[in-house]
């Protein structure tokens, strides 16, 4: 039995093509012109870009500072990141969007949002405060084929409440939410403070919530009791904000590679983490499942908005009185939508904030306003009514022609994610590919010198037939206090033949793998040919 790996094989994106290109025609046919017609983008969202449709799944991580939320980024990638920073200070000033890209770079944000191939182009309303605060991260990374990630600034405590950001932190936020697939919230085990700007950040992430996963980090470094009871706070604290019949999922974790400390709730931990690693892993599985379900709450919010915006048209006068009908309208707007629900059935859930409806009315000239055309609010029915019904099916023989396929594949397992890890460089030494002078004298294998004192470890834990099972060898990996998804890794490479065994070669080159690890090295994603056992050089050589 092998140590199980956390990511699932991600869905080639051929597969969700099909559905992506008919989700933008149906877009473009049905609903942005009623967008048009009834000023929706000035109420609400603009309009959405090719690239909203084309991108890869994201994820939003955000938190107040020094909660982890670059650190958890990194034990993602395996890997720095250009130009991230860590401390127990505020590091992070800035949005960054962690995206892959063959060369690294770092894109400024107002070059950003001019890139028709970056979902980023709606950001400029914005203004320069928050785009000299924005900016995109390429690099070549595995994990990032299938994935991108926002690195937001920490928000701040209650005694930097008086400093101003120069830009609208919650509706940069929301803008985010609204597009993004996974939202990642971060609390520190040790400091749980809810200040002014994180309720005004839980304002905007309103409406969102099936989105959201709430990680309470550093675990480890309470004990069981302390746990319970910032547990408790923290759940308590939630359901002050988020006013939801359904309770938030709050993982409990510790989200980086390096070891944890001992703890009586060190299961739990692992357990939590792997709850939090499949959720991530299934993204790029479900990302136009993602895409359709967001079409879907647009267009109901435009059917609702087009009621509104016309109704609003047929009650003003053609000449006098006009402001005083508005002031008017506006005051009545919840009446108005109790009228508009009863005449057109149009579901309560779907309607707009009133309060946010009102204060962007009061800037609206109401006789600018067009009345309901019944040719577009007839495509947009059609929309909601049968075209987006047809493409549900064929998302769901998809998903099960993806369940056939890991099934049909059980030596697989879950592994997609560790192929994420570092591709092809090692940071120090060692792991490092031997010099030139090395080569030439010929590879001694790396971990000989120690191989003696390995194997005094392989046989206090009794191997049998000359190997040991995966169970003895996962329990001995587990005193090292690592991950379990960096022991997966380390399993990975050490397993040379695959047979889910290892023998005393192996099992040494587990060891130096994990010492190395716990030195602060990164793993390598491949084994280098001199870090392989010399009894499987030639098989390897052969493969």
């Amino acid at each position: 039995m092998s140590i199980r790996r956390l990511w699932s094989n991600p869905k080639a994106a051929g597969e969700v093509q099909v559905v992506t290109e008919e989700l933008r025609n149906l877009y473009h046919k049905r609903l942005l012109p009623i967008e048009k017609h009834c000023s929706f983008h000035h109420f609400h969202s603009p309009a959405y870009q090719d690239a909203d449709f084309d991108s890869r799944p994201m994820v939003l991580v955000m938190g107040q500072y020094s909660t982890g939320k670059t650190t958890f980024i990194r034990y993602l990638l395996e890997e720095d990141f250009p130009g991230s920073r860590v401390g127990p200070e505020p590091t992070t000033d800035c949005f960054t969007a962690v995206m892959h890209g063959r060369t690294e770079a770092i894109i400024p944000g107002n070059a950003l949002t001019m890139d028709p191939r970056k979902p980023f182009r709606n950001l400029d309303p914005f203004g320069n405060a928050f785009l000299n605060r924005f900016q995109c991260v390429q690099m070549p990374n595995k994990l990032l084929e299938q994935i991108s990630i926002i690195d937001t600034p920490g928000i701040l405590t209650a005694a930097k409440r008086k400093l101003s950001r120069g830009y609208d932190l919650p509706a940069v936020l929301r803008w985010f939410a609204e597009r993004v697939d996974r939202i990642i919230l971060l609390f520190d085990a040790h400091k749980l403070e809810f200040s002014d700007e994180l309720s005004r950040a839980f304002g905007a992430l309103q409406g969102f919530e099936d989105k959201l996963r709430v990680v309470l980090n550093k675990a480890d470094r309470v004990d069981s009791q302390q746990l319970m009871r910032v547990y408790g706070s923290l759940m308590w604290s939630l359901g002050k904000v988020f006013r939801t019949p359904e309770i938030l999922r709050v993982f409990v974790g510790s989200l980086w590679a390096e070891p944890r400390l001992q703890c009586d709730h060190y299961q739990l931990i692992e357990l939590e983490e792997e709850d939090l690693l499949g959720d991530l892993r299934n993204l790029p599985r479900n990302a136009a499942l993602r895409k359709l379900n967001d079409l879907v709450k647009r267009a109901r919010l435009v059917r609702a908005h087009a009621h509104i915006v016309s109704y609003l048209k047929q009650e003003m006068p053609t000449i006098f009185c006009k402001d005083s009908k508005k002031h008017n309208l506006i005051y009545e707007l919840p009446v108005i939508f109790t009228r508009i629900q009863q005449q057109h059935q149009v579901p309560a859930g779907d309607f707009p904030d009133c309060t946010k409806m009102q204060e962007k009315l009061l800037s609206q000239d109401f006789s600018k306003f067009k009345t309901l055309k019944p040719g577009l609010m007839a495509s947009l029915d059609k929309l909601l009514s049968s075209d987006i019904a047809s493409l549900v099916p064929l998302l769901q023989q998809q998903q099960q022609e993806e369940e056939l396929r890991r099934k049909s594949l059980p030596g697989v397992l879950d592994g997609g994610f560790l192929e994420s890890f570092r591709p092809d460089q090692c940071r120090r030494d060692p792991f490092r590919e031997p010099g030139r002078d090395e080569a030439e004298r010929g590879q001694e294998w790396a971990v000989q010198r120690l191989k003696p004192k390995y194997d005094e470890i392989f046989y206090n834990l009794s191997p049998s037939g000359g190997k040991l099972s995966g169970s003895k060898v996962r329990q001995w990996m587990l005193s090292s206090l690592l991950p379990s998804s960096v022991l997966a890794q380390v399993w990975r490479l050490s397993d040379v033949d695959g047979d889910g065994m290892l023998d005393n070669e192996e099992f040494a080159l587990a060891v130096h793998l994990i010492e190395g690890k716990l030195e602060g090295h990164w793993l390598p994603r491949e084994l280098p040919s001199h870090l392989v056992p010399p009894s499987k050089r030639e098989s390897g050589d052969q493969q």
